[in-house]
């Protein structure tokens, strides 16, 4: 059961029990109809649902720029998300690039209940939920179905190790056409053993790679979030790296020999090595 919590002069707080803990969705007092969701406490996403192109995470925003520049302006997109959320990646392709087809893999059937319930989808977008276990789904993806696949699982906040392999990776290779994209957020800490093993990972697969994030991530100063974007064409370097640079909290993209030293000969992932990536510290969202 839903439970609310009056805000001082504004929208409720509603919170509730899905598959994944004690979800919130909680009012942003900045943004009339804007709203975080948080799972366990810790944010997971962002909407605005009167400005679905606003994009208030970081690791979204960076996601945002892999999304407008898999394809020209405004030309519509068949986009896979593996993982739902608030669907705040969905809405945004929607609104920025009109007549989109996407399908969004999201295993957690209360909460897609509880973000469609409080943040409905505007009618006419092409945005099929489906409740699906992100890899097995996947699977039932015609072959180079998908011009960009974006992967953003977390279960306790931690990506699911089932879903860090070369057999994983693979498959995601396979659902792209030609020219496609991958976009993965991942969430790393020091000693980054994990982005390591899923750079070197993706590199199976995918001869083009690059990989942005907060400098001070990439130094392994602290735990948080990266985007690793792979394809088999060559990326859109300049443009990644001049939005990045531009955010509010400024990125930077790493590719070419820089990337491949960056993994300082890290093996590839298999099913029978993988792992769950590495818990955030206990501090990390106080």
């Amino acid at each position: 059961m839903a439970k609310s919590r009056r805000g001082r002069g504004g929208p409720e707080s509603v919170t509730r029990t899905v598959d994944g803990g004690l979800a919130e969705l909680r009012p942003d007092r900045d943004r009339p109809r804007g709203w975080t969701l948080l799972i366990d406490g810790a944010p997971q996403s962002h909407v605005d649902l009167d400005d679905p192109a606003y994009l208030e995470f970081s690791y979204q925003r960076r996601l945002g720029h892999v999304a407008d520049l898999t394809a020209p302006a405004g030309k519509p997109l068949q986009a896979v998300h593996l993982g739902g959320g608030a669907l705040t990646m969905a809405r945004y392709i929607a609104a920025t690039r009109p007549r989109s087809t996407q399908q969004v893999l999201e295993i957690d059937a209360p909460l897609v209940q509880l973000v469609r319930e409080q943040l409905p989808l505007e009618s006419g977008w092409r945005i099929r939920v489906r409740g699906a276990d992100a890899r097995a789904g996947l699977a039932k993806i015609p072959d180079g179905w998908a011009d960009l696949i974006i992967a953003d699982v977390f279960g306790g906040a931690r990506t699911p190790a089932h879903l860090t392999s070369t057999e994983f990776v693979a498959e995601v290779r396979r659902a792209l056409r030609p020219g496609g994209c991958y976009a993965a957020n991942l969430a790393d800490g020091p000693p980054l053993r994990f982005l390591r093993g899923q750079i070197a990972t993706v590199r199976t697969a995918f001869p083009e790679l690059c990989l942005t994030a907060d400098p001070a991530v990439l130094r392994g100063k602290r735990f948080g979030n990266a985007v690793l974007l792979a394809s088999d064409r060559p990326l859109p370097l300049a443009e990644l790296t001049r939005r990045a640079a531009g955010d509010p909290h400024a990125g930077r993209v790493e590719h070419g020999r820089a990337l491949l030293d960056f993994t300082g000969g890290t093996p590839p992932v298999t099913d029978a090595t993988a792992v769950a990536s590495p818990p955030p510290p206990a501090d990390t969202f106080a």
